[in-house]
């Protein structure tokens, strides 16, 4: 593990030209900042020392010393490693607090867009950022950027998170066409694009619009993370995966101090059926992702982690190695604490156990399956844990057990109500499938197998 130096930052990261304008001069107070309560410290490296997180050049009227340690934040930004991003945001401003966009940069780390949605500590420090942003205002370009993730953190008390997503695409639209010879203006559209997508429109018409756009600006900056990892979240689905290939194989290499980046590539390779591929890509994301852990001081796991050994059983099961993927559940079996407990942690300690049992046939265990660890608030997540009623289900089916059939058919339809009162769609026709095919597989098991057919 390496801390980075300011000399690596005036190595590694493409310097900006800055704009003549200055910012407004306001004096920004030690309490403002106190208030903000950011993420300080150096930023941990877990990577080979000639290259990192790839190259920036993001434009900004602030001093050019200033320039390179935004230029980092930035890159870090763009592989959502967003504590170490706020981290250099943050150093941005202790060095120059009248420097407007590194508060842009605060709350675009409390945005995180395709990751869990902020929690109220983070919108509120967004809401704060926003507010010393505008405050300063900067050129007219660095207002633009400002006003645009302003979207989705004013009135977040009273408009839906998916409405606000949708404004800052507007914004970020304005933007693209205002600035066309701005590359990060085109890249945090794509962004934009892709986390205002909605996950029910099947002809993809966002995300096809962003693959158009990183895609035309991609020969051109060849090392920008950013480019590369949303060209991997845009084709992130079935029939546009093989369109992300490229750039999954890039990725790793231009930011290979980012657990994410060594992790992201897989997504595709999963997609794809290339389990060699993935396999190495978790591999060396549960790497870096332990290194990141013990040099950031993390108590337990780090999240990251859970996400690859995840996506690495799953492979092992693909290509029969059951061993491997035996070994990788024992190993989740001996993690009882887990930094942050998000989303993606619920996720692997449900789909893990339930992959290998049912992938086996192992109906008695996966009828039996224990939801571990039992302290954990998984009445938070009800989508992750319709995961481990469908697991019972299936196993229940296979065992002929029908009171316990009874049970879990029950609990899956109250959490898909739930997902539906709650208006997240997306999820509730996932459990939906899970719902309709245990119904098949019950249908099935009573011998009447054209009505399972069209169940």
């Amino acid at each position: 593990m390496r801390k980075l130096s300011e000399k690596a930052y005036l190595i590694f990261f493409i310097l900006p030209l800055l704009v003549s304008c200055k910012i407004k001069s306001k004096d920004i107070s030690a309490e403002d900042i106190k208030i903000l309560n950011l993420k300080r410290g150096e930023v941990v490296l877990c990577g080979p020392p000639d290259k990192q997180f790839g190259s920036v050049a993001f434009a900004i009227s602030c001093s050019k010393k200033a320039s390179n340690d935004f230029n980092l934040a930035v890159a870090l930004l763009h592989s959502f490693e967003y504590e170490e991003a706020e981290k250099a945001f943050a150093k941005v401003i202790r060095e120059e607090p009248g420097c407007a966009l590194a508060y842009w940069g605060v709350a675009m780390c409390n945005y995180h867009p395709l990751w869990a949605p902020p929690t109220q500590p983070e919108l509120e420090k967004g809401v704060k950022a926003i507010e010393i942003a505008r405050s300063l205002g900067g050129t007219e370009r660095e207002s633009g950027y400002i006003e645009a993730i302003a979207m989705f953190y004013d009135n977040w008390d009273k408009v839906d998170e998916r409405t606000r997503r949708i404004k800052v695409e507007k914004a970020m639209e304005i933007m693209y066409k205002k600035y066309p010879d701005d590359k990060e203006a085109a890249v945090f559209y794509a962004l934009a694009l892709d986390a205002a997508a909605d996950p029910t429109d099947k002809s993809f018409a966002n995300q096809r619009k962003a693959g158009t756009i990183l895609n035309a600006i991609y020969p051109d900056e060849p090392n920008h993370p950013g480019i590369v990892h949303y060209i991997i979240h845009t084709y992130d689905y079935p029939g546009l995966a093989e369109m992300a290939l490229p750039a999954a194989r890039k990725y790793a290499s231009i930011a290979p101090a980012s657990a994410h980046a060594q992790h992201m590539p897989s997504h595709i390779f999963t997609r794809l059926g290339l389990w060699d591929e993935c396999i190495q890509s978790n591999l060396n994301s549960m790497s870096s992702a332990r290194c990141y852990a013990e040099s950031a001081g993390i108590k337990g796991y780090w999240d990251e982690e859970f996400h690859a050994i995840d996506y690495l059983l799953y492979a092992y099961l693909q290509k029969g190695d059951n061993t491997r993927a035996e070994e990788q559940w024992n190993y989740l079996k001996t993690i009882h604490e887990v930094y942050p407990a998000n989303f993606k942690v619920v996720y692997a300690y449900a789909a893990i156990p339930s992959r290998y049992l049912l992938e086996n046939k192992m109906w008695k265990d996966a009828a039996e399956l224990e939801i571990r660890p039992v302290d954990f608030t998984w009445e938070k997540f009800p989508w992750q844990n319709a995961i481990i009623h469908f697991t019972r289900l299936l196993g229940s089916i296979h065992t002929d057990n029908q009171d316990s059939v009874g049970v879990e058919l029950k609990k899956l339809k109250l959490i898909y109500d739930a997902l539906v009162n709650e208006k997240d769609l997306y999820k509730a026709n996932q459990v939906d499938i899970q719902i309709r095919s245990a119904e098949a597989w019950m249908l099935f098991r009573q011998g009447r197998k054209d009505k399972a057919l069209i169940s």
